[in-house]
C-alpha cells in the first residue's frame, strides 16, 4: 500500500505497561513503502494519492521492536523492523473520516485489518499501541474514528454516558466502518490484491463487530476478532458468514459471558475464549503483571485466528 502520509506517533508497539519500552528511532535511508515478500515484484509499486483519502503530509519510517511475541520463530529481528504510521481523512476534507494507517513496510503479509476502538476514541495510546503492534507483525491496520471528535473521555461525569451514547447512532457509525472498508479495499485493490479483509474491536468496538460481520455477509470481511463486546445484541449471530472468536473475562460485568454463550450457540462459526479471573479491557489495557500475562495470551490466541482466516486461506 503506498501512500504519501504523514507521521503520527513515535510510540513502540507495545502495550504491556509493565515492561520497559524499547527506543523509537528513524529507519535510515528507508526504502519507499512496498511489499518487499512474495510476488511483489510482480505487481505495480508507484506511489499511490488515493482519491478517497486526503493525507497529511510526506512519508517518514520508524524502526520498532517486535514486542515479545513475534512473527514466526524462523524469522530475525530484522523481519518485522519497519512500520509506518499515518494520519489520514477518508473522503472530503470537511466532512471527511479521521483514521489512523500503520503499515507493515519489511514483513508485510499484505493483509488489511480494520481496528474499532472503545469508547476512548482512535487518538487513545491504548489502541494505537495496539494497532502498532499488529503492524509489526505483518499487517496493515486501520484505526477510523468512529465517534467523529467526539469520543468519550473519563473526565465526563457517568451519569451522562447514555446521554453520550445515544448521540452516535449505530446506523452513522456502521456508515463510518464501512467507508474505511471500502477505502482499504480500493487501496488493496490498486495494489492487485483481492484478500479480504480482518476486523478486530474493543468493547464497544467489540460489540459493532458481530453487528458489521452480521451485515457484510463475507462481502469484505474474511474474520474477525471481538474483544469483550458491548451492547451485543445475540439474535443477529446467525448471520455472520465468517469466523468470529470472541474473547473475555469471566469478571467482566460489561460482557457477560451468558451473552456471548448465546451468539456461539446461534453460530458454529464463532468460538469463545474465556480467560479466568478477568475483568473489562485486560487484554489492550492491562494494569496489573498477571494482566499482561493474560493480554499477551490473548495476542496469540488472536494472532493464529487472523493468520488461520485470512492468510492460510488467501
Amino acid at each position: 500500500m503506498v501512500l504519501n502520509s504523514a507521521t503520527v506517533f513515535s510510540a513502540p508497539p507495545i502495550y504491556n505497561h509493565h515492561h520497559k519500552k524499547p527506543l523509537l528511532q528513524p529507519a535510515p535511508n528507508a526504502p519507499t513503502l512496498q511489499f518487499l515478500k512474495s510476488n511483489a515484484d510482480t505487481r505495480n509499486n508507484k506511489h499511490i494519492q488515493s482519491s478517497l483519502a486526503i493525507c497529511k503530509s510526506s512519508n517518514k519510517y520508524f524502526r520498532v521492536c517486535c514486542g515479545q511475541v513475534k512473527v514466526d520463530e524462523s524469522l530475525s529481528d530484522e523481519a518485522c523492523e519497519l512500520v509506518n504510521g499515518t494520519e489520514l481523512t477518508i473522503g472530503d476534507d470537511d466532512n471527511g473520516i479521521r483514521a489512523y494507517l500503520f503499515t507493515a513496510v519489511k514483513n508485510n503479509n499484505e493483509a488489511g485489518i480494520l481496528l474499532l476502538s472503545d469508547i476512548f476514541g482512535f487518538e487513545d495510546s491504548s489502541t494505537t499501541d495496539f494497532a502498532y503492534r499488529l503492524a509489526c507483525n505483518g499487517y496493515n491496520v486501520l484505526v477510523p474514528d468512529l465517534f467523529n471528535g467526539d469520543s468519550w473521555t473519563k473526565e465526563k461525569p457517568k451519569a451522562l454516558f447514555e446521554q453520550w451514547i445515544s448521540k452516535h447512532k449505530p446506523e452513522q457509525i456502521a456508515k463510518t466502518i464501512f467507508a474505511s472498508t471500502k477505502w482499504m479495499i480500493n487501496e488493496f485493490a490498486a495494489l492487485g490484491i483481492k484478500n479480504k479483509l480482518g476486523i478486530i474491536g474493543f468493547c464497544y468496538g467489540g460489540g459493532r463487530v458481530v453487528d458489521i460481520l452480521a451485515q457484510d455477509q463475507e462481502a469484505y470481511f474474511g474474520s474477525g476478532v471481538s474483544f469483550y463486546g458491548t451492547r451485543i445484541d445475540s439474535s443477529i449471530a446467525s448471520n455472520i458468514k465468517v469466523p468470529l472468536l470472541l474473547i473475555t473475562g469471566d469478571n467482566d460485568a460489561l460482557c457477560p459471558v451468558g451473552v456471548l454463550e448465546e451468539v456461539t450457540k446461534r453460530n458454529k462459526k464463532v468460538k469463545m475464549f474465556v480467560f479466568r479471573g478477568m475483568g473489562h479491557g485486560f487484554a489492550h489495557r492491562p494494569q496489573t503483571p498477571e494482566e499482561d500475562s493474560y493480554a499477551e495470551e490473548a495476542f496469540v490466541k488472536m494472532r493464529s485466528w487472523l493468520h488461520d482466516g485470512l492468510l492460510v486461506k488467501s
